[in-house]
């Protein structure tokens, strides 16, 4: 350890995505290559001496006690924990985070060091994995609320060969095996009465970790909440989402020096009639066993909403991933102008 492919791997893995900005401390992580990467994994990062890094991925995530601050992250895993390598500007985001981060540094901020906070959660405390609508993302719960972070990859191949590598590594583990199941008889077998209610596909891991995947319902719930969103603009016998992507609205900035940028998370719908732009909630849904009260906010909001049969043009950018679309809408006032003219000319 470790072997020539894996540190080629993880070199390859260790990249910042281009349109995102990230603290210096960060990036210094960014410019390490091979064998100088795992050794800062070693000296700076891993808590036990003879833990293996297995897996690097950049991604944005979210934690369970501030769901509004999204933090650019450096996620390593290991054969003993997954770390969370935070940007520094994280701390300072919001200023109810100062029981969840416990600052002890203060006096080296105006020091020539750069600090990063890790956050750590230890394999052995990892109850839960759910993954999101079509591999966009992923929730890794432990044992209580500050032990809950999404990985907000954007990118299903990228949360696929995370979930791939974090099983291999639970196979690992050496856990005490789970009691023997009890044999039913034939009336609590049958018996049960049926909810109707499907629910969402589980795969208990050797390791006893439950990763869950959404089922059809969650989309059939997508769609009936996306259509009363269209209030009732269109008859549609059967409302088909055609795409759900986690995507950013770009919001300019004029500015005097430089005309600045940025990006707010969004959740893109096409539908074959409209095109809707959500707030989602990626990290307090499904609510854990533990959450004595619903979240505070729905798990989807709607942001904007337009209609297909108002889009005039669609500019396309030339730069590589990630591409910038640009939806072009014609500014109409009235959008059923030609039916209430039709009906003001004939109508008594």
């Amino acid at each position: 350890y470790p072997s020539e492919f894996l540190m080629q791997k993880i070199t390859e893995d260790n990249q910042i995505p281009v349109h995102l900005h990230v603290s210096v401390s960060l990036k210094y992580v960014a410019g390490l290559k091979g064998r100088a990467l795992v050794e800062f994994f070693h000296s700076n990062i891993a808590e036990v001496e003879n833990e293996e890094l297995r897996h690097l991925m950049w991604s944005s995530v979210l934690f369970y006690k501030t769901p509004n601050v999204e933090v650019m992250a450096c996620v390593l895993l290991s054969t003993k924990a997954i770390y969370f390598l935070l940007d520094d500007s994280f701390i300072h985001a919001d200023e109810h985070q100062s029981d969840f981060w416990n600052k002890e540094n203060s006096d080296c901020e105006n020091s020539s060091f750069h600090l990063s906070c890790c956050f750590v959660l230890k394999l052995n405390d990892l109850q839960s994995v759910n993954v999101g609508l079509f591999d966009q993302y992923f929730r890794i719960t432990g044992h209580s609320a500050d032990h809950i972070v999404t990985c907000l990859t954007r990118d299903s191949y990228n949360t696929h060969t995370f979930i791939q590598q974090l099983m291999a590594v639970l196979s690992l583990l050496a856990r005490t095996p789970s009691p023997e199941p009890v044999d039913k008889d034939f009336y609590s077998e049958f018996g049960s009465k049926n909810t109707g209610k499907m629910e969402n596909y589980e795969l208990i891991h050797s390791s006893r970790v439950k990763f869950i995947y959404p089922n059809e319902e969650e989309i059939g719930d997508l769609a009936f909440l996306v259509a009363e969103k269209m209030d009732g603009l269109t008859k549609l016998p059967s409302l088909n989402i055609l795409l759900y992507v986690l995507a950013f609205q770009v919001n300019h900035f004029e500015g005097s020096a430089q005309n600045t940028s940025s990006l707010q998370p969004k959740t893109l719908i096409l539908t074959s009639s409209d095109l809707f732009l959500f707030d989602e909630d990626y990290v307090s849904y499904p609510l854990p066993e533990f959450a004595k009260e619903p979240p505070k906010r729905d798990k989807y909001q709607l942001a904007d909403g337009r209609r297909i049969r108002d889009l005039d043009r669609v500019l396309m950018g030339y730069q590589t991933y990630p591409q910038a679309l640009t939806f072009v809408f014609d500014d109409v006032q009235n959008q059923d102008l030609m039916q209430n003219l039709t009906l003001d000319h004939f109508g008594e």
